[in-house]
C-alpha cells in the first residue's frame, strides 16, 4: 500500500512563497512519477505540475510557470513543491499523487494514489 502525506500549507501575503512536502510510504516511490494538482472552492482538480520518477522532466501549468518549481529525492521518498510570488488566485487545497505509468500525468485519472491535501491560502 502506498501512502502520501502533504505538509507545509499556509497562510501567506500575496507575493510571499510557501513550499509544500508530500512524504510517500513504500519502498517503489522511486518508481512513481509524481505530480501536485490543487481544486479551489467550487471549482474541479486541475494540474499543477509534474515530475518524472528520475527527476529529469518536469512540466508545468502554465498559471505557474515561472513560479512553482517541482523536485523530488528519492532517497527519503519526497517530492517538494516550492512556490514564489503566490498569488491570491493560487488558493486552493494542494495535493501530492503518485502514477504507476506515465501517459497523460496532467489528467488527474493517471495517478493511482492522492494524498489528503493541505490547505494554502494566499491573502491580498
Amino acid at each position: 500500500q502506498v501512502q502520501l502525506v502533504e505538509s507545509g500549507g499556509g497562510l501567506v501575503q500575496a507575493g510571499g512563497s510557501l513550499r509544500l512536502s508530500c512524504v510517500v510510504s513504500g519502498r517503489t516511490f522511486s518508481t512513481y512519477a509524481m505530480g501536485w494538482f490543487r481544486q479551489a472552492p467550487g471549482k474541479e482538480r486541475e494540474f499543477v505540475a509534474r515530475i518524472t520518477w528520475r527527476g529529469t522532466i518536469t512540466y508545468y501549468a502554465d498559471s505557474v510557470k515561472g513560479r512553482f518549481t517541482i523536485s523530488r529525492d528519492n532517497a527519503k521518498n519526497t517530492v517538494s513543491l516550492q512556490m514564489y510570488s503566490l498569488k491570491p488566485e493560487d488558493t486552493a487545497v494542494y495535493y501530492c499523487a503518485a502514477a504507476s505509468l506515465s501517459y497523460d500525468l496532467t489528467i488527474a485519472t493517471s495517478y493511482d494514489y492522492w494524498g489528503q491535501g493541505t490547505q494554502v491560502t494566499v491573502s491580498s
